[in-house]
C-alpha cells in the first residue's frame, strides 16, 4: 500500500467516525431530525458569525418547564438565547432542548426558510391583535409539560433605548403555568431596517442570563388586572436592571 493509499483510508476512517457520531447525537434528538439539523448549523454559524459569549452560566433547567424572558433588539435574538440550552437530560441520556417561541402569526406562516425554521423551532403562531386566547392555552399546556417557552415582552423589535412597555399576558402565563421566568438580556446583536441584514452582519453578542424569578409570593392571589401589571412590571424591572437599562413602564395601557 503506496502512502497515498494509506492517507486516503485515514481520511474516510476520520470520515466515517464523524459521521457515526452525527447520526448517534441524531439519534439523541427526541424533538427530530429538523432540530439536530438546526442545532448543528447554529452552533457553528452563531459562535463564528456573531463572536457569541455568555455572562455566568446558563440556569435554565434541564427537564422542567420555564419561561424564557428577554429584550428583543434583533431577528438573531432567538438563536441568540438558544444558543446555550441545547442538551437535556433524560433517562441518563442527554438529548436536544427546544425553546418555543410566541412569535408572529405571518412570520409562523411564511413559505420558505423563515416558515420552515419556526414550525421546526416549536414556535407558538400569534395574532397580532391579541384576540386568541389559543396560543396561550398551548404555552400553558407545553410549559406543563416540562418544555421551555421563550417570549420577548416589548411585542416587536425594539431600537430605542431601554425596555418597552409589556402587555400583562407574560404574568397570567407564568402565573397559570407556575413555573419560574428568567430573564435573559441580549448585547451587541445587528439592527437594521432589513429583516435579514443581521444574519449576515458579524458582531460580538453577548448574553446576560438572570436567576430564576420565584413568582410564589404571587400564587394564591385573585388575578385582577392591577396584580397581573404590577407582576409585569416587576419582571420586566429584573430584565432591565440585568441588562443596565430603563423600563419605560409608564407608557402602559393597562386598564
Amino acid at each position: 500500500m503506496t502512502p497515498d493509499q494509506l492517507a486516503q483510508l485515514v481520511l474516510l476512517a476520520y470520515a466515517a467516525i464523524a459521521v457515526g457520531l452525527l447520526l448517534a447525537s441524531q439519534r439523541r434528538c427526541r424533538d427530530g431530525w429538523k432540530v439536530w439539523l438546526l442545532y448543528l448549523v447554529e452552533r457553528i454559524y452563531v459562535a463564528f458569525m456573531f463572536h457569541w459569549r455568555a455572562n455566568g452560566r446558563c440556569p435554565y433547567p434541564e427537564s422542567s418547564g420555564a419561561i424564557i424572558l428577554s429584550n428583543h433588539r434583533s431577528p438573531i435574538d432567538p438563536m441568540v438565547a438558544w444558543m446555550n440550552s441545547h442538551l437535556r437530560y433524560e433517562e441518563h441520556a442527554r438529548s436536544i432542548r427546544v425553546i418555543g417561541y410566541l412569535m408572529a402569526r405571518e412570520y409562523f406562516e411564511q413559505p420558505g426558510l423563515t416558515g420552515w425554521i419556526s414550525r421546526a423551532m416549536q414556535s407558538i403562531p400569534v395574532n397580532r391583535n391579541g384576540h386568541d386566547v389559543g396560543p396561550t392555552r398551548e404555552a400553558v399546556r407545553r410549559l406543563e409539560r416540562g418544555d421551555l417557552i421563550g417570549i420577548f415582552p416589548e411585542g416587536g423589535i425594539n431600537t430605542g433605548d431601554g425596555l418597552r412597555a409589556a402587555d400583562s399576558g407574560i404574568a397570567f402565563l407564568a402565573l397559570k403555568a407556575n413555573v419560574p421566568v428568567i430573564p435573559v438580556y441580549i448585547h451587541g446583536v445587528p439592527q437594521s431596517e432589513s429583516m435579514i441584514a443581521p444574519f449576515y452582519t458579524p458582531c460580538r453578542v453577548r448574553v446576560t442570563y438572570g436567576t430564576p424569578i420565584d413568582l410564589s409570593p404571587w400564587q394564591g392571589q385573585r388575578r385582577t388586572q392591577e396584580l397581573l401589571q404590577a407582576l409585569t412590571d416587576e419582571l420586566m424591572r429584573k430584565l432591565a436592571d440585568l441588562g443596565g437599562v430603563t423600563y419605560n413602564h409608564s407608557t402602559n395601557n393597562a386598564s
